[in-house]
């Protein structure tokens, strides 16, 4: 989803920059910037770093909200025994550039939900000061990860829903970023 808007951005006349993790697909513009990372926390800090100069931004990655508290320089060996994992918060992205986010810039992020879809999605709206937020719910069928297709719903500052068909991943964008725009006109 997230190069799919990439894409469709630069198509609009932005300029992109992509901070893009590991992945097996690439943007089709070339003229998109992209910066890999390679974890979490590099995620987070290029988000942070390129956030106060950017007009509007589109978080659409699936971080991961805990990352192990210990990483081991070699492999661990079986030993017989339990081995227990202990995970620790990532840096909460979303939540960070909402504190951040000036009254001249727009903040869009995904909520991926499996239940009370759109309150949920609400509630993370406001508690991250975000001025969008695209729903995914998880009982969309092929929808969502793994798919090309995706269905939507976008809700804004407002309160105004826009609840969308499946559709390919580059409708979708073009949909959040129709969005997006009309939100600059008014």
């Amino acid at each position: 989803m997230g190069i799919a808007l990439a894409d469709s951005a630069a198509d609009y006349g932005a300029d992109v920059e992509l901070v893009l993790g590991p992945v097996n697909i690439l943007p089709e513009n070339k003229t998109i910037k992209i910066i890999n990372v390679v974890s979490a926390a590099s995620m987070a800090s290029e988000c942070i770093k390129r956030f106060a100069s950017c007009d509007i931004a589109i978080l659409a990655a699936a971080v991961a909200d805990f990352s192990p508290e210990r990483i081991e320089a070699k492999k661990i060996k079986r030993t017989g025994s339990d081995l227990i994992l202990r995970l620790k918060p990532t840096k909460d992205i979303a939540g960070t550039l909402g504190k951040m986010k000036k009254k001249s810039q727009i903040l869009a992020g995904f909520a991926l939900e499996t239940h009370n879809e759109n309150a949920n999605a609400k509630a993370k709206l406001e508690r991250k000061n975000l001025d969008v937020i695209i729903m995914n719910s998880m009982q969309d069928k092929g929808a969502g990860f793994g798919y090309d297709t995706n269905v939507i719903t976008i809700i804004d500052r407002n309160n105004i829903i826009d609840k969308f068909e499946l559709k390919s991943k580059e409708e979708a964008a073009r949909d959040i970023l129709d969005k997006i725009v009309s939100m600059l006109i008014s």
